[in-house]
């Protein structure tokens, strides 16, 4: 039986609730694939406050218990008090060696894929900009190659730089950053839905910077959208992003934006919750749910489970 890992992700967060009510609403026959890499006393002192009740049971390994459909929980130890205040300091060194065994587990060829719910970027350290930059790193990925796709099926989007402030932008970019991303989407889309996808390449500046010839248009965007063309990829651009997603989006598969929230903020005031991160490059497949650890909302009973249960539907889609 082919698995599929779940990390718990961020104590301090509404992951245990989105845990708990996606739970309810899968078949048993699913329950026995999955593994949660997690903390087996953490989860149930949440559940406990939350006033939830399921089945829980530590696990060693990925083939323990396999015929069971309760919560199977391989251990992460975790030093707490308050299940949703754990110190900074512990939820770190939780998280860290969590991603580190999903990632070892992940590389077995019985893992169909890999979900991490929510994880503030602060405790992945600073040298590491978010989980889609912390895999790629494991996966010994070397050319920025891999790629961050906010996924529906009806349009996705990716920006080129992930988790940087503004003014960093513009030096990060370069045509060999956007090719070899670009070639990652269109490969992966090929191998998955058997057809080249309909790109849309946005600029940088507000209105193209009207084309202007020091801008990155003219030095960056457009020669590395020249060069794909000669490749063959199906791209267009560079397109002007104030107006993309009025309509003109309709007409292609995935939006390729120059930096996050040039691309996600629309994507998501269309698409509300019915998304997922899915990284792209990887030895493996990793999937996210599209949403923050949304402190605001623990212990309120009002998080959105859509996200997560559409990672688990895309493992399964992708991975017959």
């Amino acid at each position: 039986m082919k698995k599929i890992l779940i990390i718990s992700g961020d104590p301090n967060s509404i992951n245990s609730e989105i845990i708990f009510k996606s739970w309810k609403k899968i078949n048993d026959t699913l329950k026995k694939q999955i593994y949660f890499i997690s903390n087996y006393k953490l989860i149930k002192s949440q559940f406990k406050k939350m006033g939830y009740k399921a089945q829980i049971e530590n696990v060693k390994n990925i083939e323990e218990n396999e015929n069971s459909s309760n919560m199977k929980i391989i251990n992460i130890d975790i030093n707490f008090k308050d299940p949703f205040n754990v110190p900074i300091s512990s939820s770190q060194r939780f998280i860290m060696q969590s991603l580190n065994l999903g990632h070892k587990l992940s590389l077995n060829e019985n893992v169909l894929g890999i979900i991490n719910c929510s994880i503030n970027k602060r405790l992945l350290g600073d040298r590491m900009l978010g989980v889609t930059e912390f895999f790629a790193s494991k996966c010994g990925i070397k050319n920025n190659s891999e790629v961050m796709l906010i996924w529906n099926k009806k349009l996705s989007v990716c920006p080129v730089t992930t988790h940087i402030n503004i003014k960093k932008v513009p030096k990060k970019l370069n045509e060999k950053l956007i090719i070899n991303k670009i070639n990652t989407i269109n490969l992966w889309f090929k191998k998955n839905f058997k057809k080249k996808p309909q790109l849309a390449i946005l600029g940088l500046n507000p209105h193209n910077a009207e084309l202007k010839n020091n801008s990155e248009e003219r030095k960056i965007i457009i020669p590395a959208i020249n060069k794909l063309k000669k490749k063959r990829i199906k791209v267009a651009g560079p397109l002007v992003a104030d107006t993309i997603f009025i309509n003109d989006f309709k007409k292609y598969n995935i939006i390729i934006g120059m930096f996050h929230d040039q691309v996600l903020g629309p994507f998501k005031s269309i698409f509300k919750f019915n998304a997922i991160n899915i990284t792209l490059g990887l030895k493996y497949l990793r999937v996210s749910p599209d949403h923050g650890t949304a402190v605001n909302l623990i212990r309120k009973n009002k998080a959105d489970i859509t996200s997560f249960l559409q990672c688990i539907k895309i493992i399964k889609q992708l991975k017959k």
